[in-house]
């Protein structure tokens, strides 16, 4: 069985488990499915999970010489702490609109620096750029529909990260891997 769990290592596991926790709750808010329940909902997690977890995780990772993840989570906590802290503040959507749009420019250069990552780390940050532009054109053209689906692509990344870190922790495949495939051929 092929573990290819790009989030081995404990650091890369307690981010994922923060990252997916945080994007679940704030997609699960941006999508109204669930009554009386809002994405700011999630702010007091997305600035102690989602913020200060992330950012201490990287920079442990840094400090142990991943620069990806170090960055990565790093940056990630940055955004949730920022977002978090200013949820409830008065800025207008046009704000909002452009910090989101800001951020998903984050999200797609975490995409293209996963690259060697392999498609698990690609898949989460790529799904992170899409719930982030989703959100910020929503949020700059009033469109209660693109927000929406931002959020649902959000919940989705969280629970992709969220399966990344359980995985990691108990052992599961997180890739369907060329040798998965000619094992499963061969039996």
């Amino acid at each position: 069985m092929d573990n290819e769990v790009a989030a081995g290592n404990t650091t890369s596991t307690l981010g994922n488990l923060a990252l997916g926790l945080t994007l679940l709750a704030f997609g699960l808010g941006g999508t109204g499915a669930i009554d009386n329940v809002a994405a700011a909902d999630a702010a007091g997690l997305a600035t102690w999970v989602g913020g200060v977890t992330l950012f201490l995780v990287g920079l442990l990772a840094l400090r142990a010489g991943d620069k990806g993840e170090g960055t990565a989570f790093a940056a990630l906590g940055a955004f949730w702490f920022t977002w978090g802290t200013a949820v409830g503040g008065g800025a207008t959507a046009d704000a909002v609109g452009v910090f989101l749009l800001l951020w998903a420019l984050l999200a797609l250069t975490l995409t293209l620096a996963a690259k060697g990552g392999g498609l698990f780390g690609q898949g989460v940050y790529g799904l992170l750029f899409v719930a982030l532009l989703l959100l910020g054109i929503g949020a700059l053209a009033d469109n209660g529909g693109l927000a929406k689906a931002g959020g649902w692509v959000a919940a989705v990344a969280g629970l992709v990260a969220w399966y990344g870190a359980t995985a990691a922790v108990a052992g599961w495949p997180t890739a369907l891997g060329r040798a998965n495939r000619s094992a499963a051929a061969a039996s």
